[in-house]
């Protein structure tokens, strides 16, 4: 009996074709008891009390983090196991409730056509405030040109963050895996910052969300070179030289695997002036210096269909590897 209902937590393919076909068809709605919103809310309070209690470095944010995750995965845990007592059925639909809860593609996809649709009506000030929601830079002095290349940054970017890397744990860890990677992406998003308030406490968080995107981020840039390959006007030539050769121009070890093999699988170059409190942080382009910036809808139309037809790849290939490795 331990055994079959430890079955409930290990990889599943069907339940992850379930979940990211439900993500990519409905996207992921806004309500109280969201999985992630509920981890974002315990970290919070966590993090409350740790100040209160003058763990607020280094020593502090290990502790949020081993503190969070015991309950967040405890939690999952119990409520998947929980249910299956009860009866099975139940306890995989709350595992494929999970699976879909914890992968962010659809939504992101959703959002960045919605910047796409303010930018062709012309309506700059709107796309300026739904890019906000994806980037940090200033945006007021972005006009459609850069809001178009912000929202495919961000798409490419968060193939890696919100998808590939989650799909990787989960094939590995199983719906442990999926919580913990979950937990350490949202403390890099809440506290993971170079502030003189969260450098020492926010330093773990950062750290492990580096750590656990590593292999994904490299995975991701591969497989978007592969399928710019197949892709109509894409190149995957390009997607694979721009990724090995520019990766390191962006900040962090991860971003620039995806972003810079985006910018040369659609063969257009991304970044360029970047302003943020008022300052220039950044003048930098990257991908071929013979392609021109991406500004056009079509640029924003390809870097989807790119980024959708990677996501689709990486689901069938973690399905694929569970089941072979499972034997189902």
């Amino acid at each position: 009996m331990e055994t079959e209902l430890s079955g409930l937590l290990q990889p599943n393919p069907w339940l992850l074709l379930v979940g990211a076909a439900v993500d990519l068809a409905v996207g992921d709605p806004v309500y109280r008891l969201h999985p992630v919103r509920v981890i974002g809310k315990l970290l919070g309070r966590i993090e409350t009390t740790l100040r209160q209690l003058s763990a607020d470095g280094y020593g502090g944010g290990i502790a949020l983090f081993v503190i969070l995750a015991t309950i967040a995965v405890g939690g999952v845990v119990a409520i998947v196991i929980g249910a299956g007592v009860v009866n099975r059925a139940i306890g995989y639909a709350l595992h494929g409730f999970f699976v879909y809860s914890f992968l962010a593609l659809g939504d992101l996809l959703r959002h960045v056509w919605r910047v796409e649709q303010a930018v062709a009506a012309s309506d700059v000030e709107t796309a300026r405030i739904r890019i906000s929601a994806l980037v940090g830079r200033d945006v007021d002095r972005m006009d459609g040109a850069a809001c178009r290349r912000a929202a495919i940054e961000s798409l490419s970017e968060n193939l890696t963050d919100g998808f590939t890397s989650a799909l990787f744990w989960y094939a590995l860890a199983g719906l442990p895996g999926l919580v913990v990677f979950k937990v350490v992406s949202t403390m890099d998003s809440m506290v993971g910052y170079k502030t003189p308030r969260y450098l020492a406490f926010g330093w773990c968080g950062a750290r492990l969300d580096d750590l656990m995107n590593y292999v994904p981020a490299r995975l991701t840039w591969l497989l978007i070179a592969i399928v710019a390959a197949v892709l109509p006007s894409c190149s995957g030539e390009k997607a694979f030289r721009m990724g090995l050769a520019q990766h390191a121009i962006l900040l962090g070890p991860n971003a620039g695997w995806s972003e810079a093999a985006t910018a040369g699988g659609i063969e257009r170059r991304l970044v360029g002036p970047i302003w943020a409190n008022q300052k220039l942080v950044t003048d930098v382009w990257i991908g071929d210096s013979n392609d021109p910036p991406a500004s056009a809808h079509a640029d924003v139309v390809r870097a989807m269909r790119l980024v959708t037809s990677a996501g689709i790849t990486a689901v069938l290939i973690a399905a694929l590897t569970i089941a072979k490795v499972r034997g189902l």
